[in-house]
């Protein structure tokens, strides 16, 4: 299977988690707005979710793949097999006791981490407290997902893994959907919320265990024992798990300074769930496949074939992500007056949101970028190198969100995180080239130069139409005139970008056959 189909499996069924993703923070604008009862519940889960980054898909993306291929490489399916119940036995053990320490440390953790400006209103600080120690246990079950998830990635059965998201969002519309019906209050409705996060994480927990069974493998649980393999996953693993969870660290950040201010934490969340969308299907389609594949290059000692799908990932990635930054940039009010602008959430919410996505869009290169770059670190079994940047990067983003939320308040703490993304990007990519591990290609620099004029050309044609539009993408007009015309300017965008990409040689037809036809080259290395 080519590179780019491997990226369309995974991309699709991330795109699918992302529409449910939509509904869900539809449903929940029109239920808890951008009121207390939204900043609590964000707030109470950010922090499982920061946790599931740094101790799941960060550290076993990165570390437990690369060991994983090399086990099948080396000792076949018994040793890959035994390997997995070896890391089990360990990540369960641990993951059981962060969950009891968590759990008993939550008041000290929602004063201090998760959000310091809810302690002087002691019912919001109560309710984030017992919140985030319902949910905290969703940790446990999605970092043994994230595992399982890693070795589905590493057989090429990326289906399961990428499907199993989608159950949360399910879960979550559910519980929505139940509140609205009933006439819910917005803490009754924060609640339901709350108990479906634990609901959905053992149903993907579920989801990824059948994959595995059905990918021709199981696990049985052992006694967890210090094997040379396990030491060697921790070893690569602390530090890919700061790295990994960057972003969430970022937001974390971003969070506990918003949290002085009311309504700051749910606005930077509703305009994140929008930048998720393209970081979603193109990111993590390209970080979950590439990552295996390099390694398994890398291992069987094709290093030109590895330089080839680094660079084939950093094309495919702008060939993507320029034309959708340049369309969140200038449409960021129409999407989310269309999306959000209804119920509890009002025409003064838009502006606020609105502004956060479009300096989001401004980062999305950046964070994109990153998922195809830190594999080729990974991927070579080095991990400290993009935690010594992320380092760099979250004393950026700390800074700079700090000197500009006084005076710009959410919008400045998502200037902060653009900001620290692109840092990080300029950061691996330069070491990367560096070192002789990527390929400077002046074709693949032209056509990202020419990429950007035809998003440039793209964006005069935004801007041009939004004059004539603007009746019916305006705050009165009926939601499906609303999302019609939104809908017919995106594709018109889209058509207009597109040809003249082609038109010009940001894109041509050789480029789309060699990704969508890409064979090993290694022959070539032997």
């Amino acid at each position: 299977m080519s590179l780019v189909k491997k990226f369309a499996t995974v991309g699709g069924a991330t795109l699918g988690s992302r529409i449910f993703g939509f509904a869900r923070e539809t449903l929940m604008a029109a239920a808890l707005g951008t009121g207390p009862m939204a900043d609590v519940f964000y707030a109470a889960f950010r922090f499982p979710n920061l946790f599931r980054r740094l101790f799941a898909e960060g550290a076993f993306n990165a570390a437990f793949v690369p060991l994983f291929a090399k086990e099948i490489e080396a000792n076949g399916t018994d040793g890959a097999k035994r390997f997995s119940e070896e890391v089990f036995g360990v990540l369960f053990s641990v993951l059981l006791l962060i969950t009891i320490v968590m759990e008993l440390a939550m008041p000290l953790l929602v004063r201090f981490v998760i959000a310091p400006g809810f302690a002087d209103d002691p019912e919001k600080f109560s309710i984030t407290i017992r919140m985030a120690a319902v949910m905290f246990p969703y940790l446990m079950c999605m970092s043994l997902t994230a595992m399982m998830s890693g070795m589905l990635n590493s057989l090429h059965h990326f289906f399961a893994a990428a499907i199993a998201p989608v159950f949360l969002n399910v879960v979550m519309i559910g519980a929505l959907f139940y509140a609205l019906y009933t006439g819910a209050d917005p803490l009754a409705t924060a609640w339901y919320l709350s108990w479906g996060v634990l609901v959905a994480g053992l149903l993907q927990l579920a989801v990824v265990y059948v994959g595995v069974l059905a990918a021709g493998m199981s696990i049985g649980l052992r006694f967890p024992k210090m094997t040379p393999n396990v030491k060697r996953l921790l070893i690569l693993a602390v530090p890919a798990a700061v790295t990994g969870g960057i972003t969430q660290i970022n937001q974390l950040i971003g969070q506990a300074i918003a949290s002085s201010r009311d309504g700051a934490i749910a606005a930077l969340q509703y305009a994140d769930r929008i930048y998720q969308l393209p970081l979603g299907v193109v990111g993590v389609a390209v970080g979950v496949v590439l990552l295996p594949e390099l390694a398994r290059a890398l291992k069987a000692g094709h290093p030109r074939e590895a330089g080839n799908l680094q660079n084939r990932s950093i094309e495919f990635v702008l060939f993507l992500t320029i034309p959708a930054a340049f369309a969140l940039w200038i449409l960021s009010d129409e999407i989310i007056r269309v999306l959000y602008e209804r119920g509890a959430f009002h025409q003064e919410n838009t502006l606020v949101v609105g502004s956060i996505l479009a300096i989001y869009g401004i980062g999305l290169p950046a964070f994109v970028l990153i998922k195809a770059l830190q594999p080729g670190f990974y991927a070579r079994e080095d991990t400290k190198t993009p935690m010594r940047f992320s380092a760099i990067a979250v004393a950026t983003n700390c800074a700079t969100a700090l000197t500009l939320f006084p005076y710009m308040g959410a919008p400045g703490i998502a200037v902060a995180e653009a900001t620290a993304g692109w840092i990080s990007t300029v950061l691996l990519f330069t070491t990367l080239l560096r070192r002789g591990h990527l390929t400077w290609e002046w074709a693949l620099a032209k056509r990202a130069a020419l990429l950007i004029v035809a998003a440039a050309v793209m964006g005069a044609a935004i801007v041009f139409l939004k004059q004539y539009f603007a009746p019916w993408l305006a705050s009165g007009a009926p939601l499906l005139t609303k999302i019609g015309t939104l809908g017919l300017l995106i594709a018109i965008s889209m058509l207009v970008y597109f040809a003249a990409a082609f038109l010009i040689g940001g894109a041509n037809l050789g480029m789309i056959r060699r990704n969508l036809n890409r064979k090993p080259v290694a022959a070539e290395d032997a």
